[in-house]
């Protein structure tokens, strides 16, 4: 929880008792000098954020084919000089205290290398596919198994990279990597077309297995470094789960006590992401039954109504008493369970 302190509660703090006469100001120019190197929805961190985005697009998914076309040699020189470009520049931020651009930077250095081993692997001529998949766009659009050495090599280069500089956004590109491997890694092992059922499934699955990765790693260190993990293995879990087909409306109503429970897993934990994508789940399962179920009913709007205006309630009731609500919660988990719950963040 962000507090914002001025100095009429500092005053108030010396008028209360609280504060010597004196302290109040030499804790003002304390805080008011010391680095806000802290993530928050402020305008030059949404720019910064921005603006990483905005390179790894332009580096990834949104290259031309003219790119393409200055030939292998040239993409590796260009592609390694970025590389290496963006992780010094990075570095030398991170070092000068400015945490939050060079951690930044040093995920958009991330992002490249699937590039440049794209280019290396042409270069070498060890490309494992023929000669008329050469687009690295399709990296983005296609589950290919000669795509697995680059997806290796943006793992292995994140984790190196995370060691010299610690900043939870790079998990990241290193999250989107072992995604696409384990659908590239799917189509190689299963030997013929992968469809899109055998995709969802790979994806649901994949993102059980980051959203548990990101639980045993959360509290555990300083850094938030679970926030991009849980966000990771949530689109790719409710992702493949709401892309799947259900012919019966029992499977229907799974899907909508499966976004219930996301929704209690952002209580426990108190991650809101949870609460996002299971408040998006039953909105669609609501939305579906108001379309299908009940077209003809006149009171189903008005019961979906109420149903909002609770919700809104239980969000009032929940701001008030969240910390017993959440600790109530925990107590009715088994103690072996409870070990692996993070220490609850303000």
């Amino acid at each position: 929880m962000t507090l914002k302190i001025d100095s009429s509660d500092l005053t108030r703090a010396v008028q209360a008792g609280v504060l010597q006469p004196g302290q109040d100001q030499a804790l003002l120019d304390f805080l008011q000098h010391a680095p806000h190197d802290r993530p928050s929805f402020q305008l030059s961190h949404v720019a910064y954020y921005f603006g990483a985005l905005l390179i790894i697009g332009a580096m990834g998914w949104l290259m031309t084919e003219a790119w393409m076309s200055i030939g292998d040699v040239a993409l590796l020189l260009i592609s390694g000089a970025y590389l290496l470009l963006f992780l010094l520049g990075g570095r030398s931020l991170w070092q000068r205290g400015q945490t939050i651009p060079g951690g930044l930077l040093a995920a958009v250095a991330v992002s490249l290398t699937p590039l440049v081993v794209f280019a290396a692997q042409r270069v070498l001529g060890l490309w494992p596919m023929d000669d008329t998949q050469t687009n690295y766009v399709d990296y983005y659009r296609y589950v290919q198994g000669g795509w697995l050495v680059m997806e290796v090599a943006t793992v292995i280069v994140g984790l190196l990279v995370l060691r010299l500089t610690p900043f939870p956004f790079i998990v990241m590109p290193v999250a989107v990597a072992l995604w696409f491997m384990s659908m590239d890694l799917s189509e190689l092992l299963h030997g013929e077309y992968f469809n899109w059922e055998q995709r969802r499934e790979v994806s649901l699955w994949f993102g059980l297995l980051i959203l548990l990765g990101s639980l045993l790693v959360d509290g555990r260190s300083k850094q938030d470094f679970a926030f991009w993990g849980y966000l990771a293995g949530l689109i790719a879990f409710w992702g493949g789960l709401s892309l799947m087909d259900s012919g019966s409306e029992l499977g229907k109503a799974l899907y909508c006590l499966i976004n219930l429970g996301l929704i209690g897993l952002a209580v426990l934990l108190r991650r809101p992401l949870f609460m996002v994508f299971g408040a998006i789940g039953v909105a669609g399962y609501l939305g579906y039954l108001a379309h299908d179920v009940f077209e003809d009913s006149l009171l189903f709007p008005v019961v979906v109504s109420l149903i909002g205006l609770g919700v809104i309630g239980l969000g009032m009731l929940y701001q008030k008493h969240r910390e017993s609500m959440t600790h109530a919660l925990r107590q009715r988990i088994p103690a072996s369970w409870q070990a692996m719950l993070p220490a609850l963040r303000r």
